[in-house]
């Protein structure tokens, strides 16, 4: 997601976080050897699938949907979200603009009124302050891309991974690993650790595995990257005209390394890709070839895939509601993101 969808170091609250039992498994440690397999992925289910089972085919699709709350627009929106608990059973909810306390005690609330633990979510590319106030700032990942000691990045990720556990969040969509192979990106930009692929792989990894450690789910994005756009999918549908050769040394170098070492989530990206999949007007983040059959298949991805926001241009623009949906689960996504 863009920066646009508009703490201390210490914070002595309780904040009460039931988890999936998959987001338990993170406190197990995984073997080091390649491809490293999701944490979550390593012990049995039981616990997960007796809770599934117990669930009508409505609450199932309700966990499929993860939607956008705020921390400062008041009463009315908290009322919203909490319908959206009691009446469609959703199963996860990305925090956006507001406040460390005030979204810490939307967490417990929200928690304590939903049948089944609720996924929290936060675009927090460059820490907490990306979305709240009164949280510390780390650099832009583009100034990271000019450091030569990747240890920082790795102690920075984990540093924003135990500031996310204060709050009681545990996906961040982080980080950005396209590679900003084209100046003129309206989007990616600063927001990327620059235009080689392998620096931007090695220093995606070490973000990726600081959060990871502090048990927070990492989200790799935008696959199969943005990079090399010179319009904004908040707006428009982007096209990329690179050949699957191209794609496949550049833009998918990074995903593939991320995959290699154990990310547990994946961002699929508004984008349009001829090369992979010619259906017009279709973005890859509905695309059962680019989702399923490059992502799943090929490159042999076993965690969560989460959309960008359905509400941006390039997807919404383009299918009716409900239509929408329906292809982004087709395709292979596992979270459809607001």
């Amino acid at each position: 997601m863009s920066p646009d969808h508009g703490m201390k170091k210490s914070l002595n609250f309780p904040v009460r976080i039931s988890q999936f039992l998959f987001f338990l498994h993170f406190f197990l440690s995984v073997d080091a050897q390649e491809p490293v397999p999701p944490a979550y992925l390593h012990t049995d289910s039981l616990w997960v699938d007796s809770v599934y089972n117990s669930l009508s085919p409505r609450e199932r699709i309700g966990q499929l949907i993860m939607v956008a709350a705020f921390s400062n627009r008041g009463p009315e929106q908290q009322a919203e979200i909490e319908r959206l608990i009691r009446d469609a059973g959703i199963g996860g909810i990305a925090f956006f603009q507001g406040g460390p306390v005030r979204q810490s005690g939307l967490v417990n609330r929200y928690q304590s009124i939903s049948k089944v633990p609720i996924l929290m979510a936060i675009d927090a590319e460059w820490g907490l302050a990306m979305r709240l106030d009164s949280t510390p700032t780390f650099p832009y990942q583009i100034a990271l891309g000019a450091i030569r000691d990747n240890e920082i990045i790795y102690r920075m990720g984990a540093e924003i991974g135990r500031e996310l556990t204060e709050i009681g969040i545990q996906m961040n969509f982080a980080p950005v690993v396209d590679v900003n192979s084209n100046p003129n990106n309206p989007v990616i930009n600063y927001r990327s650790f620059g235009e080689n692929p392998t620096l931007v792989a090695a220093k995606g990894r070490a973000y990726m595995n600081g959060l990871q450690d502090m048990h927070i789910l990492a989200t790799a994005k935008h696959f199969p990257g943005h990079g090399d756009t010179e319009s904004d999918s908040h707006n428009t549908l982007p096209e990329i005209k690179h050949s699957a050769s191209r794609l496949n040394s550049v833009e998918l170098l990074p995903f593939r390394n991320a995959i290699q070492e154990g990310v547990t989530g994946i961002m699929t990206a508004h984008l349009h890709i001829p090369s992979l999949d010619p259906t017009p007007d279709l973005a890859s983040s509905l695309s059962e070839k680019i989702v399923t059959g490059l992502l799943k298949e090929e490159m042999g991805f076993k965690g969560l895939i989460v959309t960008d926001a359905l509400d941006m241009q390039a997807a919404d623009g383009y299918h009716s509601p409900g239509e929408l949906e329906a292809l982004a689960f087709q395709a292979g996504n596992d979270i459809l993101l607001i």
